[in-house]
């Protein structure tokens, strides 16, 4: 039975859909959580029908290996589209260009090899750069090689290029006119960094940096108005509910695992010898909820513990990065989830029961902050922080969830005067408890009706391929 949904595309996502088809170099500003990845392939697939070639996305490796490919499978009416990541050692990444398709993909760090490897025969006519960013430090005699490796052949061999970012100028206006080169050669911002410079910014006070002048960002956005579709949230969201948006990560191998072994067999072993075994029902639950974000306890007294996956601190990273600068409150759930969190992303800190803290984050002085729902209960003021939350991890405790996503909720960011949308992301490991406890806190079900349904199903599902085999 097919698990794809019919798409019917909201009004912003028909306009990012009719941007790209009334453009040959467009780009389109819409954060997460507005769906301009469906947008986009909805476009492509439309494109496809006209022209000929396959498409090329370039996105950030996580993006590109388990995004792009698995939003295909998501839509009815993307059924007949293929998605071919090429990423891997240089073997995988040989045979992967080679495989038939009509979208491929690639993070930012392959394009130097991509384009050598095609040479003159580049065969990628539509491009599209997801988190365009990723190209602001273009200059045409210096920046990074796979900025200077993208922008020899931007102009020659792409035909359609499409630019896709929720946050076009996270470091001022200075971002926009390596992205804008890419669309135009410098047409609408000038042909070099140095005229762009000249004509709309002035020494600062301190001698060392730039500043814009007062009629730069008016002047900047009439230039690129016409290639540039621009969609905030809160023209199209209702400020009052907040905006979720579910990040399904994929178990790499030897975790999934040691996932199916505890949840068939109630014990594993690890690579480093240490052996994990649950006694009872509630004990595997928990077991199982580790390995889906990345970390078994070991050992007596849940002291120690080992690692076992990074595909949720890689999705943070994403999340993080497509933030770009705007703080980001994070909710876990183990001990060993904060732990790893903090040597992960360095720039982050644990709320802890210091007043300073909660003063900084509401200052915006701190990026990233670490907290478990448990410490932020009533009366715990947040709003003034922050609009994203994301949960690394996610656990049984309806009010607890509830609780922290009041802390920066809609309700408390319009009472503190924010006109802004509430962002919440949610983790979740594909196939484990994690969808079991989703469930849980979407439909407020209690918790032994939820597990005992999953494995009623999961008996069912056992007896039917034993079936099937002894036939």
């Amino acid at each position: 039975m097919s698990t794809r949904q019919k798409f019917t595309p909201r009004p912003y996502q028909t306009l990012i859909i009719n941007h790209i088809l009334d453009g040959k170099r467009v780009a389109v500003w819409a954060g997460m959580g507005t769906g301009k990845t469906v947008a986009t392939l909805s476009a492509l697939e439309i494109l496809q029908m006209v022209e000929d070639g396959p498409a090329l996305v370039i996105a950030p490796l996580r993006v590109a290996t388990t995004t792009w490919p698995e939003e295909v499978l998501k839509w009815d009416h993307l059924k007949g589209m293929n998605v071919v990541p090429i990423v891997g050692t240089e073997r995988e990444r040989i045979a992967a260009v080679r495989s038939p398709s009509q979208v491929y993909t690639t993070n930012y760090e392959q394009i130097v090899w991509l384009v050598a490897y095609w040479g003159d025969k580049w065969p990628y006519a539509t491009v599209v750069l997801d988190e365009s960013t990723k190209v602001k430090g273009f200059r045409l005699r210096q920046g990074g090689k796979r900025a200077q490796a993208l922008g020899s052949i931007t102009h020659t061999r792409i035909k359609r290029l499409i630019e896709l970012t929720g946050t076009p100028a996270s470091n001022g206006l200075k971002d926009l006119w390596g992205q804008a080169w890419f669309i135009d050669a410098g047409t609408r911002l000038g042909r070099t960094f140095t005229a762009f410079s000249q004509r709309w910014f002035r020494p600062d006070r301190t001698g060392y940096g730039v500043e814009p002048l007062a009629i730069a960002q008016v002047e900047i956005q009439d230039k690129l108005r016409d290639v540039c579709l621009t969609i905030e949230a809160k023209d199209w969201f209702d400020l009052r509910e907040p905006i979720i948006n579910n990040i399904m990560v994929k178990l790499p191998l030897k975790a999934r695992k040691h996932y199916k072994e505890m949840e068939v067999e109630m014990y594993t072993a690890l690579d480093t010898g240490d052996e994990i075994e649950a006694f009872n029902a509630a004990a595997k639950t928990q077991k199982c909820l580790q390995i889906a974000n990345g970390a078994m306890y070991v050992g007596d007294g849940a002291l120690a513990w080992q690692e076992v996956h990074t595909a949720k601190l890689e999705a943070l990273e994403s999340v993080i990065e497509e933030a770009a600068g705007m703080p980001v409150l994070v909710a876990y759930n183990f001990k060993s989830d904060l732990a790893r969190l903090l040597k992960h992303f360095p720039q982050g800190k644990h709320l802890d029961k210091k007043p300073e803290t909660i003063k900084d984050w509401n200052a915006g002085k701190i990026p990233v902050l670490f907290a478990h729902p448990a410490s932020a209960g009533h009366g715990l003021n947040l709003q003034d922080g922050g609009n994203i939350l994301v949960f690394f991890s996610v656990n049984w405790n309806l009010e607890e969830h509830l609780q922290i996503i009041e802390r920066i909720g809609p309700t408390r960011q319009l009472q503190s005067g924010h006109d802004r949308p509430v962002f919440i992301h949610r983790i979740l490991a594909r196939d484990t408890v994690d969808l079991l406890v989703l469930q849980r806190l979407e439909t407020k079900r209690e918790v032994q009706d939820i597990l005992m349904e999953a494995m009623k199903h999961r008996r069912k599902a056992g007896q039917k391929k034993m079936s099937g085999r002894s036939t």
